[in-house]
């Protein structure tokens, strides 16, 4: 990804002057920002509503991750059972009698 192009001293004093001309845009005192508190603070439901946890949800029978050394042929071999090979090389060990 390129970084994106510098603003020109014309552009960067357009959005300055749309900045300036916005009533809703004020500038925070020192004063209100020692006043300040967190969100979670101010609104304690509606940020338990919204929290999530990190990451994919837990399964119950999640696969583990292993490694394994196979011959450059018997790799080839599954690798031609198409994109899902792995899930097929799975589904064959499980309904192995071993």
């Amino acid at each position: 990804m390129t970084p994106p192009k510098p603003l020109s001293p014309e552009q960067e004093a357009e959005i300055q002057a749309q900045i300036a001309a916005d009533d809703d845009d004020e500038e925070l005192t020192d004063a209100q920002l020692a006043e300040a508190r967190p969100f979670a603070e101010v609104f304690p439901e509606l940020a338990d509503s919204i929290r999530r946890s990190v990451g994919r949800p837990k399964l119950d029978n999640a696969r583990q991750p292993v490694t394994l050394r196979l011959t450059p042929a018997t790799l080839a071999k599954f690798e031609r059972l198409g994109p899902d090979w792995r899930a097929r090389m799975a589904r064959i060990l499980e309904e192995a009698e071993v």
